[in-house]
């Protein structure tokens, strides 16, 4: 028993030894493990690189964490530091948290708002581990040494940069441009699309610009650059709209071997890098990238797959976009479209019209819609099932009328999409016009006779039924029922004339197309005028036209018509007219050719039971009134000192821009006078004074301007005025009324100006005659008028005087000084040349000392001498001073031999005369003097005895005279008389 008990035990015994070895060996294990957990682990970073991405500004990190001592993979926070331009200068603090196994190369980038060739960058780190196995407090790691990114060392020795190059950014974002200046004494000014900006300084010789939002200008960026003493340095930022996330994306198949997948892309981006767009099926995990920006095809495999799930993703530089979509392949079936749809058995008014479908499956029904389009518009429209072909009877259709009939079909067991379209254009065939023409008349009536014009208006083309090719005419005399008068008019003319007699007519009208006539219009035309003298009424247009109404004459009337013409300035006019049921007593006239300012005449007739047209209203009125366009031409008369009359005529109706309802008569004075009773002050459009006069009868033609100053100048104008206003302002006419006593002197002075007007022309014209009569240049004797004025009745035929009884008493010698030249006859002297000479004179009459009575005498009958002496027949005597020595002629009874002498002697002795020795005047006797200075006149004159007639006068030589009565006198004249003629 104690062996066998002993046994058992053994094996108990030996398990526990174990357990407690294997615990015994554990023991140490836990404990070393504990020590190394409860520890802090040193784990800082080491072999920090710092690179940089000048493309992206980007600073790249790279970094490990080593310790030979450490085995096992760690959650870890890196505090990463970047400084600018200086260690202690900090611009960002961010923790980077990753898990770490021993000797991992770590990588961390960091994106810099500013160009980094603009700054000097600074980068350190420090680590602590972050995992729940280690226990709190969880300490950091101790700095990495400071890492420097300096992006400048690149640069050369250029003077000026700018920063960054091509920069491509998205629309909306924020973007910061710098300058470098190496030179510190440079100006720089910068520009964002030539406009000047400022920047903020940033270092000695760099400056920052940011700017924020920024839009999208061109494709090819947005401009900015830097100009200083040098060459201008630029960049371009290139601003991307916001890629868009595709619209209205969807598959579809026509033939179950091809999905074609489509959608919208949106706005286009803008960059010349357009987005990719790839699709993705999440079932059989394919992709495919897509060579159209809204399209892509997929291939259809052969294992059955119904069912796609696709996804579409549009990428670009800046972001992603995607969309996705489940699809079922026989349910997105899009059908081909149909093809050979031809019409056929086209009629008139039916057409059966067939076509072919394609088909994917012996089973599959298609639904096709067959359309009929009439004018552009569906008219009809019919589902029809198809399998292989097609076919419908279109009816109710038009005929001669062209329609479009077209074709599309869809899968009626799973509908998804129609196919595209299919047409065909017919034109059903002609019928016969079914409905007469609008037929109308105006009659004119010559020497009693009446001629008619008929008018129709074309058919339309839904009651033509074909094309019009004639029009037939049949005028009837209802007076004489078989007499017929058959006119074919061709078409496209929509008018006729017909001359008829005085008999009563009725006339028919009706088109015909290839397949026959149109129904017949009538109307009736009396033999004789109607009724004319209709008051003519108006009335208002609107914008809808002429609303007008009437009253009926006869309740038996079967119709009205209103009749006008489209454009009435322009002639012949253009008539239009509407017909009207029994019933209508009013209408609306509209047309698109009515205008305003244009007057419009309507006359309305009332449509009798036999056809005939009787005259019931006439009127008038415009679409809308204007003011008028221009002033009549106003003549003004009767001007006196205190008024004038103003007249004008009429305007014609048809240049009337609305109905005259007056005139205004303006006045204006430049002597600001005030308004004349009647007239009320006004002030024009220049801001002027004027006085206005209202004339509110617009029959009234005449105007007297009244009360007006004498002497003083005024202006007017006379100008109709509408329902719309007043004619033109800027035609005024001057006018300056007279003085009170003007008209007076008028009426003295013109015929007083007309007499001496008709004297002075036939002076002119009888300006020869008058100086040969009147002042002559040499008198001539012969040519005398005393010839006929004195008749002798002892020997009227006696026209030179002869020397007879009378002695001649003197003759006036004028002694020149010696060296002048002698002037022959034509030629004067001047006042120089016979100064300072004293006449010497020759006694030629009787010289008794006693002698007082009366004596011979000569009396000169040019009346150049003196008119006077003539006029009275006598001449006067004036006896030789007693001083004065007589002149030695010798007898003088033999007279007849004295001339003789005389005259041989003194063309002799012509030669001899030095020239302008001497001269020879004839002294009249009137005219000589008495004694003494014979320049002064005489003081007491005899009294002039009658004396014979002087017929002949003679210049007698100087050197056959008698001596001078002076020594100094050196030549001397004589002049002999008639012996013949004495005094009495």
């Amino acid at each position: 028993m104690r062996s066998s008990t002993k046994k058992r035990r053994d094996p108990m015994a030996l398990f526990a030894v174990l357990q407690t070895t294997f615990l015994l060996a554990l023991l140490p294990l836990r404990t070393y493990q504990s020590e190394v957990l409860s520890e802090p682990l040193p784990l800082t970073p080491e072999s920090l690189n710092v690179s940089i991405n000048s493309t992206k500004q980007c600073l790249h990190l790279q970094w490990t964490v080593h310790n030979p001592d450490y085995h096992q993979e760690f959650k870890m926070v890196f505090q990463i530091q970047i400084s600018r331009f200086k260690a202690s200068n900090v611009i960002w603090l961010e923790n980077y948290s990753t898990t770490v196994k021993r000797n991992q190369v770590l990588h961390w980038s960091w994106e810099s708002e500013l160009p980094l060739e603009c700054a000097i960058h600074f980068v350190r780190m420090r680590t602590m581990v972050d995992d729940a196995r280690i226990p709190a407090p969880r300490l950091w790691s101790n700095w990495s040494s400071w890492e420097k990114a300096d992006a400048q060392n690149s640069l050369g020795d250029h003077p000026l940069y700018v920063f960054p190059k091509d920069k491509l950014v998205e629309e909306g974002s924020n973007v910061t441009v710098c300058y470098i200046s190496m030179n510190h004494q440079d100006n720089i000014s910068c520009y964002l699309e030539d406009v000047l900006i400022y920047g903020r300084q940033l270092d000695q010789n760099v400056w920052a610009f940011e700017f924020k939002n920024v839009s999208f200008i061109r494709k090819t960026g947005t401009n900015f650059y830097c100009k200083g003493q040098g060459d201008p340095e630029g960049v371009v930022l290139l601003v991307s709209k916001v890629l868009e996330e595709p619209k209205n994306f969807s598959c579809e198949t026509q033939d179950l071997k091809t999905l074609t997948c489509t959608w919208d892309p949106g706005n286009d981006t803008g960059l010349i890098q357009l987005p990719s767009y790839t699709l993705f099926e999440s079932f059989s995990g394919k992709k495919t990238l897509c060579k159209h920006r809204n399209r892509c095809d997929w291939q259809v495999t052969q294992d059955s797959q119904e069912m796609y799930n696709f996804t579409l993703v549009a990428e670009n530089y800046f972001r992603k976009r995607s969309v996705s979509i489940l699809f079922n392949l026989i349910h997105g079936v899009h059908p081909m479209a149909p093809y050979s749809l031809f019409p056929k058995s086209v009629s008139a008014t039916n057409a059966t019209v067939t076509w072919k479908v394609y088909s994917i499956g012996s089973s599959s029904a298609l639904l096709c819609q067959l359309q009929l389009l009439g004018e552009g518009k569906v008219i009809q429209q019919h589902n029809i099932s198809v399998r292989v072909n097609g076919e419908y009877l279109l009816s109710e259709l038009k005929p001669d009328t062209e329609y479009m009939a077209r074709v599309r079909c869809a899968y009626a067991d799973h509908f998804w999409k129609w196919s595209e379209l299919i047409s065909q254009n017919f034109t059903t065939a002609e019928a016969a016009p079914s409905e007469a023409p609008d037929v109308w008349r105006d009659v004119t009536f010559v020497s009693g006779h009446p001629t008619v014009t008929l008018f129709w208006k074309p058919l339309s083309k839904v009651h033509a039924n074909g094309k019009i090719l004639f029009y037939n005419v049949v005028v009837e005399n209802l007076d004489e029922p078989s007499s017929l008068k058959v006119l074919s008019v061709p078409a496209p003319a929509n008018s006729t004339k017909v001359t008829l007699n005085q008999s009563s007519y009725q006339i028919c009208v009706t088109a015909h197309n290839s397949v026959g006539p149109s129904p017949a219009s009538t109307v009736a035309i009396s033999g004789h005028p109607g009724n004319e003298n209709v008051e003519e009424g108006r009335m208002n247009g609107t914008e809808d036209g002429f609303p007008m109404s009437w009253k009926p004459q006869s309740r038996n009337a079967t119709g009205y018509v209103v009749e006008w013409c489209d454009s009435p300035q322009h002639l012949p006019c253009v008539l239009r007219w509407k017909n009207l049921g029994p019933t209508n007593t009013d209408t609306v006239i509209s047309s698109g050719a009515f205008r305003p300012g244009v007057r419009y005449n309507f006359r309305i007739y009332e449509i009798s039971t036999k056809r005939m047209a009787h005259l019931l209203e006439k009127k008038a009125g415009y679409l809308k009134e204007l003011a008028p366009s221009y002033n009549p031409k106003v003549n003004m008369s009767n001007l006196t000192s205190h008024s004038f009359t103003l007249s004008w005529k009429d305007y014609p109706t048809e240049s009337q821009t609305g109905f005259i309802q007056g005139y205004y008569v303006y006045l204006k004075s430049k002597t600001g006078e005030k308004c004349h009773r009647g007239f009320e002050k006004t002030f024009l459009t220049d801001n002027s004074v004027c006085c206005k006069y209202t004339i509110d009868n617009p029959d009234q033609k005449t105007f007297v301007v009244k009360d007006l100053q004498p002497e003083s100048a005024y202006e007017f104008l006379v100008t109709p005025y509408t329902s719309a206003g007043e004619g033109p302002l800027d035609d005024f006419r001057k006018v300056t009324t007279p003085d009170e006593y003007s008209h007076i002197l008028i009426h003295i002075i013109l015929p007083m100006v007309f007499f001496v007007f008709v004297i002075m022309i036939i002076c002119y014209l009888k300006s020869q005659w008058l100086k040969d009569k009147c002042y002559p240049d040499i008198p001539d004797p012969y040519k005398s008028s005393v010839l006929s004025l004195i008749k002798f009745k002892e020997n009227p035929h006696i026209t030179i005087m002869n020397v007879n009884d009378c002695v001649p008493d003197a003759i006036e010698v004028v002694n020149k000084p010696e060296g002048s030249k002698m002037q022959f006859v034509g030629t004067r002297k001047s006042p120089t040349e016979t100064k300072g000479t004293k006449p010497a004179y020759l006694d030629l009459l009787p010289t008794e000392k006693n002698y007082s009575g009366p004596g011979p005498c000569i009396c000169f009958e040019n009346f150049t001498y003196n008119q006077a002496a003539s006029d009275l027949g006598y001449c006067g005597h004036f006896p030789v001073t007693p001083q004065a020595p007589h002149c030695q002629l010798g007898p003088l009874t033999s007279p007849e031999h004295l001339l003789k002498t005389l005259e041989q002697s003194y063309m002799n002795s012509l030669g001899e005369i030095p020239a302008g020795e001497a001269n020879l005047n004839y002294v009249s006797q009137l005219a000589s003097p008495m004694s003494g200075d014979r320049e002064s006149p005489p003081t007491n004159p005899p009294e002039p005895a009658l004396c014979s007639e002087y017929k002949m006068q003679m210049a007698i030589p100087l050197g056959l005279a008698s001596p001078a009565r002076s020594e100094n006198s050196s030549l001397s004249s004589t002049a002999l008389l008639d012996p013949r003629e004495h005094c009495h």
